[in-house]
């Protein structure tokens, strides 16, 4: 039976993910913010197959709950199989130019935080010598545009330091995947007009779980999105500052 952690449970592909091994029967255990939509999924998951559904409130902008949170883990599960973090916000690229305060705030949701649990993380996982830490990044990480840099800084620093992580637990047996999706159609982005390009969170859903199966260390989802930021971080600076993008 598997045991898979997902940080930021109550997300729209956290929970697509979550059902997707609960039809597995694995024991899963959530971890969000908001303590009643954690007992609602919990209470789904059962019924769609989970062994077992454990959850935990975690504010992850409180970066000193972090190390107490893991180790109740592992307290509880003895071992991880999957761990997931997929917490993160869609912030106002004008509010944070706006305010450093703003900015901060959000760096620190979509960026600082996840570095913060990749490392706690990584602390139980080493010594344990098995399992993946998986992490959601962005193909908004791969190259700053104006429309949502602070949010493309946050995921470029998380697949940075997820890909220095990698290489460190390669070598004991711990996979690191990194996650890029592209448009996700879900409750956060319900104010953006959707075209070809999106995809539904069960299909990013499927494709984390599928990544992780086959022990990947960088998957873009869907699969497109490859080829096309291929060609994004190739167009040379001096017609990329031109573009608005």
């Amino acid at each position: 039976m598997q045991k898979v952690v997902i940080i930021g449970a109550t997300s729209a592909i956290a929970e697509a993910t979550a059902r997707r091994y609960a039809a597995r029967g694995a024991h899963l255990f959530l971890i969000a913010r908001n303590s009643e939509r954690l007992n609602d999924i919990a209470q789904d998951l059962r019924v769609r197959g989970a062994a077992q559904v454990g959850h935990a409130v975690l504010d992850v902008a409180d970066l000193t709950a972090h190390a107490r949170v893991v180790d109740d883990l592992w307290g509880q599960l003895g071992h991880v199989d999957v761990a997931l973090i997929a917490h993160g916000t869609l912030p106002d690229q004008s509010a944070c130019e706006a305010s450093v305060e703003v900015a901060l705030h959000e760096f620190t949701v979509n960026g600082t935080s996840t570095i913060a649990l990749l490392t706690a993380l990584a602390a139980r996982f080493e010594p344990q010598g098995s399992g993946t830490i998986a992490v959601i990044s962005s193909v908004a990480g791969d190259r700053g545009r104006q429309s949502n840099y602070l949010y493309g800084a946050a995921k470029a620093a998380v697949s940075t330091f997820a890909s220095g992580l990698r290489q460190r637990l390669f070598k004991v047996g711990v996979n690191v995947l990194t996650v890029k999706p592209g448009f996700v159609d879900t409750p956060m982005t319900r104010n953006f007009k959707k075209g070809a390009l999106w995809a539904k969170p069960d299909a990013i859903a499927k494709g984390i779980v599928r990544a992780t199966d086959r022990g990947r260390s960088v998957v873009y989802l869907p699969w497109f999105w490859q080829p096309i930021m291929l060609i994004i971080k190739h167009v040379p600076e001096f017609v990329f500052k031109r573009i608005k993008l």
